[in-house]
């Protein structure tokens, strides 16, 4: 425009210097710009200069207007768009990117529906992402950042990333980085409620190694409480044309201890050890069921790992025990992982099998000892180098130093010895000379023991026991009575033994325990068990409580079990059922008198007795008391006695019967008594009953046993009959089961004597009657009495069975009596007559005044 507001002339120029040479004014700088500098300048502002020159001149007259509207509209629509976009870029590019920020971070949402390893890499994994990407306004809950992102979303409808890389780090941890993904270009629609299907590849790469295994240890030791994650990227974003630079993002996710995944479940399906082909040594199968309860869809290549036991101290480093590896694996999204890993044991270490210190258990004792009480253990799994080329050195690295406690559960079948018994048993009673802090003053047992153990059905390898040693509580009725000492080796031998359709495989063993000592800690409860076993008839049943060493023979070669605990219950037989049969208590065979004083009698006795056991007993000594009606007459000394099971003949014991010192005035009655009813042939019984003194190394189980007595017939009187010469009265009394000290007599009447044919109760000593005083009687009444104070000697029975012949002895009838006159009227006959005595008898220096009663004595009559 002209200076007098003339319209400036329509002229073309050849160059655009020319042209703003032309419309320079005095506004103009004197000093033009370098065309460097102007280059800076935007196109479109020279346009819109232009623009507003023209509207300017076109605004002079009507005919301008008009044809401004007409030529000069779709320029102004143009500018009007983009002062638009102008204001737009400046509000989201500038003045508002901390709302649409947030509201991205608010609203974004991507669900992942697939994540594969598409491969290896030497640095990582190639990952395959499948997901829904779409915004959820909902999500975003202050209202204005809601909108206005609403608003700017719907503007810009698809936003593009390109390539970028994304760190994720632990803040708790020292801003530790857990690892990288390399991001390729997304394009994604912003859209409000608009799905975008997403798949791409990611090279993903782990962090720090040490890091990571920090985080890993303290999640298997569930330390984390909760974790705190953090991902960082600077990713460049651009909209259709616009380009919004590159962004720093900054996402933080908090997951608590409910949110962070545990380590999955897993169903062990099967199990098989066994020996390993073409080497020595022993390999385990194992297949697993694993949980996966992710999306997850990828190939794992063979990994290898060692199996680790704890040691001694929890601070102690792991005992290796075994190689295992995987073979290629296949996770399927939110399907079981079928994981089959075997593992080899080349040889047992010696940290595993030796004593602990200051103990007298190795590792491998209390993890075997934990299994078969049923107890869980805890197997520790650290990563190794993998047995295929075909895993990468980093995956080997990264595993190496994480252990990871692998629970393992114990058996849970019951217990681990399924039979338990004793053969050939032999008691030993203890030796009452030894000294008492020796096994010798200690009940011991001599037995075959046979153990049949239960093996697990996964134990497919060979095993032999060839040494057994054991500590082992005896209880009865739920009561610990004793100890059973097996703490010195012993031989063994096992034969194994194949399942069938309903048992499992089973190991047999068998060993021979020569004088264990048996320690009675409660002499009660062991006097029940005899009572109960001898006397009651009652089936007995004792259960042990044992802590077993076994040295076992394998692939792995020889080596010691300690502590194994084991329990058993050991049925102890007897023969025939029901209580003490009376034929089976003990009878005496045999009497001698090997000593005499003037009021005592030394007497070696043979006695049979019946065990009702299947167990053997060996007596080096006992002393019992013999008692009657509850006093003490004498006592019974037993030696060196074997006894066998069933009947055990001619056992010799010696008794002293001396009622007057063991049990005073009463006992000597009660004496007297007993040996008037012995001569007088009545059943007579005589009690035997322990004491203190019976075993004196054990006085407490002596008195234990003093409970339970005895009960021994006395033998019988009853002779051999006499050979039938014709000159013997006839017997036609039946037989009354009763002996008879006095066989038969003949009385004279003419010269008023008697004579009797006697029969000494003794086999191997003479008896001496030194006076008799005695009363026959017929049918109650009196006959006639005999008074006679000179000895005579009763020699015991000879061979031929026939008794000793008494002198002539005085009778005085009573004349005129019933039983005179029935036995005048039997002259030259027989007549039965009873006798009534007191006779004073004497064996050695032994003298005794008894009482005889007879009945039935078959008498001859004659003049």
């Amino acid at each position: 425009m002209a200076a007098n507001g003339s319209p400036a002339p329509n002229r073309q120029y050849d160059t655009e210097e020319q042209r703003d040479a032309a419309g320079a004014t005095e506004a103009t700088p004197l000093l033009a710009r370098e065309a460097s500098g102007d280059q800076s300048q935007p196109q479109r502002e020279r346009s819109a200069e232009s623009l507003l020159q023209s509207i300017q001149n076109g605004g002079s007259g009507g005919s301008g207007k008009k044809s401004f509207a007409k030529a000069r509209w779709p320029s102004i629509l143009a500018l009007l768009l983009l002062c638009i976009a102008a204001v737009l870029i400046m509000v989201f590019a500038f003045f508002a990117p901390s709302v649409v920020e947030q509201y991205a971070a608010e609203a974004a949402v991507f669900e992942p529906t697939s994540l594969s390893i598409d491969s290896f890499t030497t640095t990582g994994v190639r990952a395959r992402v499948q997901g829904n990407f779409y915004m959820d306004a909902a999500r975003v809950q202050k209202k204005s950042v809601r909108d206005l992102g609403r608003f700017g979303t719907w503007i810009a409808r698809e936003v593009e990333s390109g390539d970028s890389e994304v760190e994720v780090s632990l803040p708790e941890y020292g801003n530790v980085v857990l690892g990288t993904a390399v991001l390729p270009s997304i394009k994604v629609d912003v859209r409000n409620g608009h799905t975008t299907h997403v798949d791409f590849l990611s090279d993903l790469a782990p962090g720090s190694k040490e890091g990571i295994r920090r985080i890993a240890r303290d999640w298997i030791d569930g330390r984390l409480g909760q974790l705190r994650v953090v991902g960082k990227a600077r990713v460049p974003i651009k909209s259709g044309v616009f380009s919004l630079g590159t962004q720093s993002l900054t996402h933080e996710v908090l997951f608590d201890k409910k949110e962070i995944p545990s380590i999955p479940a897993y169903d062990i399906q099967r199990l098989n050890f066994h020996d390993q082909e073409g080497a020595r040594g022993m390999q385990a199968d194992v297949s697993l069921a694993v949980a996966n309860p992710y999306p997850v869809d990828f190939a794992v290549p063979p990994l290898g790992f060692q199996m680790l036991v704890q040691s001694c101290e929890k601070t102690d480093p792991y005992i290796k025990v075994a190689d295992a590896a995987t073979d290629d694996m296949h996770v399927r999204p939110k399907h079981d992982l079928e994981l089959n890993v075997t593992g080899v044991v080349h040889k047992l270490p010696e940290p595993l099998t030796q004593n602990c210190p200051g103990a007298d258990r190795s590792p491998l004792d209390r993890f075997l000892g934990r299994y078969i009480e049923g107890k869980e253990n805890t197997v520790y799994v650290r990563g190794a180098k993998s047995p295929s080329d075909k895993t990468p050195q980093w995956v080997e690295d990264l595993m190496s130093d994480i252990v990871v406690p692998v629970p393992l559960p114990g058996r849970g079948e019951g217990h681990l010895i399924k039979e338990f018994a004793l053969a050939d048993t032999n008691f030993h009673l203890p030796d009452p000379f030894a000294d008492p802090s020796k096994v010798e003053s200690k009940p011991r047992i001599s037995a075959k023991v046979k153990a049949l153990v239960a093996l697990p059905e996964e134990m497919n390898f060979n095993l032999s026991a060839n040494r057994v040693r054991a500590n082992a509580d005896v209880y009865y009725k739920g009561d610990k009575f004793g100890t059973l000492d097996l703490n010195k080796w012993q031989k063994a031998n096992s034969t194994r033994i194949e399942a069938t359709k309903h048992e499992g495989p089973g190991l047999l063993v068998e060993s021979f325990v020569d004088k264990a000592p048996l320690n009675i800690e409660d002499e009660e409860i062991f006097a029940s068990v005899l009572q109960d076993l001898v006397f009651g008839g009652k089936k007995v049943v004792l259960h042990i409580k044992a802590s077993v060493d076994v040295q076992v023979e394998t692939a792995l070669g020889e080596f010691k079990v300690q502590r194994i605990p084991a329990e058993g219950e050991v049925p102890v037989k007897r023969t025939g059922s029901g209580a003490m049969d009376p034929k089976l208590a003990p009878k005496i065979s045999d009497l001698q008198i090997v000593d005499t004083t003037p009021s005592s009698l030394t007497i070696a006795a043979w006695i049979n007795i019946t065990n009702p056991t299947n167990y053997s007993a060996s007596v080096p000594y006992v002393d019992i008391h013999i008692v009657k009606n509850g006093s003490v007459l004498g006592r019974a000394t037993a030696r060196d006695l074997h006894i066998r099971p069933g009947r055990n003949d001619n056992l010799l014991i010696q008794a002293v019967y001396d009622p007057l010192s063991f049990g005073g005035r009463k006992a000597k009655d009660i004496g007297r008594e007993l040996l008037s009813q012995y001569i007088s042939g009545w059943n007579t019984t005589l009690s035997v009953q322990t004491h203190r003194g019976t075993i004196p190394s054990q006085p407490k189980l002596g008195e234990a046993l003093s409970k339970f007595i005895i009960e021994i017939p006395a033998p019988r009187l009853k002779a051999p009959s006499p050979p039938d010469d014709g000159d013997n009265p006839p017997d036609d009394s039946p037989d009354d089961g009763k002996g008879h000290f006095i066989r038969d007599a003949t009385m004279h009447l003419f010269s008023s004597t008697a004579t009797f044919t006697l029969f000494s109760p003794l086999r191997h000593s003479t008896l001496y009657i030194e006076d008799l005083d005695a009363t026959a009687l017929y049918k109650g009444d009196d006959v006639g009495r005999i008074e006679y104070d000179l000895p005579f000697a009763v020699p015991p029975v000879d061979r031929d069975g026939k008794g000793v012949t008494t002198p002539r002895l005085p009778v005085q009838w009573n004349l005129g009596s019933v039983g005179y006159e029935a036995v005048k009227g039997a002259l030259g006959g027989t007549l039965r007559l009873a006798a009534n005595a007191e006779v004073g008898v004497r064996l050695g220096r032994f003298r005794e005044r008894i009482w005889f009663r007879g009945g039935g004595i078959g008498v001859r009559i004659s003049w």
